[in-house]
């Protein structure tokens, strides 16, 4: 059964306390000692107040160990602390400033796939000392609505010791599945600064962007599903299908962000045909613009799920015609993506595009595509991201066994059921020309491709 807020009623999980009043952030972070594990949940969750309280106790403190994923703030923990003696961090997914914060040796990532951190929490990892997110104020019916982030709070909140809400009035109101704490499961509540919510800048696409993403929208049927990750190509294929007059797609996706939204206002988002929550926009989390929020705020047409169901292979393939479209940054000729470092620094993450990979191929009429430009340039040089083998130290997202379509700018090639030869050919004829003999002649020197080879 739904309450008024679209989320499920059941009983709190923790057990259930009296708060108490509400106290300052500076009350709030003296209950830190050294040696604890905080959390400061994802992206529109992480906490402002409790964080710069929390970095004026430096002196006081020791081997603070601080979870987070996708800070879009400077955290005041980190910036307090060159040194990292006294607060460190650790990320499930780099934003731009996590990333910075690990090339300074202060930031550390947790490998994973995204959608089985709440059974992380549950199984796997200590009991959370203290879990500080910043919520909506508490509605009529006693929630903290997490707002455009639920991912894996309840799980955290659920194997935390000490559950502290940091409430903000400028944050949008979602519904969702158990978006939310009760108040009987919170122990303090601080008043936040109410600050705009953070944004996430969406670059235009370019050209290089715009011919990948026409050769997906090409791909894509009325009545579709769709997962859209972020970034240039993916943006790109989302104005594609504004201009290409697909109508009554669905959607299914980790990331909801400002280009879905612009498919929804333009009426060719419905979810009319979606197998699973028809007519209903799923997402665990929301990065975009204030217009984004504005138009996701109270509105029953998306709902915020939990990362274990949008995310989940088994759950993603109940959507027929499931399309996935994810970005990578190089790819070797066998079909193995890496997506999240170059050599052995940690770039953004794995996130779920392994999981809706798998998710998108099981589905039936389903298609994964992962897209690429087929050049980058490093230090003035033009390189290919089409390579015989992955730069050492890079990370795997994506196995050769998994991947189905690759998308560059010219050309799009299925590698499901190929031999490595095929493959490697396949590879080749949609790198960049200016790279296509050196790669040929790569994949024979190392066998790739038998000599003789007529197919």
């Amino acid at each position: 059964m739904l309450d008024p807020r679209g989320q499920v009623n059941r009983v709190p999980r923790r057990t259930a306390r009296v708060p108490q009043q509400t106290i300052s952030s500076e009350q709030a972070a003296n209950c830190v000692r050294s040696g604890m594990w905080l959390d400061y949940g994802v992206s529109l969750c992480q906490p402002d107040v409790f964080d710069k309280a929390l970095a004026a106790r430096k002196e006081d403190l020791e081997k603070v160990k601080i979870r987070s994923c996708l800070s879009m703030r400077p955290r005041a923990v980190v910036e307090c602390d060159p040194d990292g003696k006294h607060f460190f961090l650790f990320s499930w997914h780099f934003s731009g400033y996590d990333r910075r914060k690990h090339d300074a040796g202060r930031c550390n990532y947790m490998p994973l796939n995204l959608g089985e951190v709440p059974d992380y929490y549950r199984r796997f990892l200590d009991p959370v000392d203290i879990v500080v997110l910043k919520t909506c104020p508490m509605d009529e019916h006693g929630y903290f609505n997490f707002s455009a982030a639920n991912l894996w709070h309840r799980a955290v909140i659920e194997r935390a010791r000490t559950v502290i809400i940091e409430v903000s009035q400028s944050l949008p109101y979602v519904y969702g599945d158990e978006n939310g704490v009760h108040v009987s499961e919170v122990d303090y509540i601080v008043e936040g600064d109410n600050e705009p919510a953070p944004e996430l800048p969406n670059p235009p696409p370019n050209e290089v962007d715009r011919a990948v993403a026409r050769r997906i929208a090409a791909e894509i049927e009325d009545g579709s599903c769709v997962q859209i990750g972020i970034g240039g190509m993916p943006n790109a294929v989302c104005a594609l299908l504004l201009e290409s007059g697909v109508r009554d797609l669905g959607v299914h996706t980790e990331m909801l962000t400002d280009g879905i939204v612009e498919l929804y206002k333009a009426g060719r988002v419905t979810g009319t045909e979606k197998t699973l929550n028809p007519g209903k926009i799923v997402y665990t989390f929301a990065l975009g613009s204030s217009g984004m929020y504005a138009t996701i705020d109270r509105n029953p047409d998306f709902h915020c799920f939990q990362v274990d169901y949008t995310n989940s292979p088994h759950i993603i393939m109940r959507n027929e015609r499931m399309i996935s479209i994810n970005n990578t940054t190089q790819i070797d000729l066998q079909g193995q993506a890496a997506s999240e470092s170059d050599g052995h620094r940690h770039i953004s993450g794995t996130g779920g595009q392994l999981q809706f990979v798998r998710g998108a191929y099981a589905s039936k009429g389903g298609k994964s595509f992962i897209c690429l430009a087929s050049t980058y340039d490093k230090r003035g040089e033009r390189r290919s991201r089409i390579v015989l083998e992955l730069t050492p130290g890079n990370v795997v997202t994506t196995p050769r066994s998994d991947v189905m379509y690759i998308v560059t700018e010219y050309g799009m090639v299925n590698l499901k059921g190929k031999s490595v030869a095929e493959r490697a050919m396949a590879l080749i004829s949609i790198a960049h020309p200016d790279f296509r003999e050196h790669l040929e002649r790569q994949a024979y020197e190392n066998r790739l491709i038998p000599h003789g080879c007529s197919f």
